[in-house]
């Protein structure tokens, strides 16, 4: 069993609430699909984007991230995989009509799907997360505590657990500020661009970053 301070888990929780809270892709992208096609289409970007966080967990605690961490090749690999898939998916989104990944039958389950993989895909291929976990998560093993995959595996779920408790309000609100927006085909094209351009914002801030 796994047992630590009150000051571990403190320093711990403040660490990832501001984690959390600060700016960054992943609270772009799932404002930029909130804004395109409601709650709904936030809600599928943030799931896929968490999946996508968990893996990086697992690859944390089994060492896999490791190799991406060390091997230049690997990291350059699945960084280009990453870059070609956002330009893959803004280029879509530039040239459509509107409805793109967000069509007026969002409640189906298509839609829901094909926005969920997205934002997996866009985590999972960003190896700057797997660094990112590999950096931040070990700093809180204790030795004594256990096993340290299994810190590395509770810790890092634990920043899941808290994205979970911070960004569904920021869906929600975002929808409600942006629901009359969507009712005007013209305005949809436009969110669609919009949506492209940050895609393709986040390929060329995935390309330049280096280990």
């Amino acid at each position: 069993m796994l047992v630590y301070s009150v000051e571990h888990w403190s320093v711990f929780l403040a660490a990832v609430v501001l984690l959390n809270i600060s700016p960054g892709p992943d609270i772009a992208l799932i404002l930029g699909h909130t804004v395109k096609g409601g709650a709904r289409a936030g809600t599928a970007a943030m799931l896929g984007i968490w999946t996508g966080a968990f893996g990086h967990v697992l690859l944390a605690a089994l060492g896999l991230s490791a190799v991406i961490a060390a091997s230049a090749t690997a990291f350059s690999v699945v960084k280009w995989a990453g870059v070609g898939y956002l330009l893959w998916i803004g280029v879509q989104a530039l040239r459509s009509a509107g409805g793109t990944f967000v069509s007026d039958q969002v409640q189906g389950g298509k839609a829901f799907w094909s926005i969920f993989r997205q934002g997996m895909l866009t985590n999972l291929l960003n190896p700057k997360v797997a660094v990112f976990f590999l950096a931040f998560l070990p700093q809180f093993v204790v030795p004594e505590a256990g096993p340290v995959w299994l810190q590395l595996l509770v810790h890092g779920s634990l920043v899941i657990v808290v994205a979970a408790l911070i960004e569904p309000p920021l869906v929600l609100l975002g929808a409600r500020i942006t629901g009359t927006l969507r009712a005007s085909p013209a305005i949809a094209r436009w969110l669609d661009r919009a949506l492209g351009t940050l895609l393709i914002g986040l390929a060329a801030r995935l390309a330049v970053i280096e280990r």
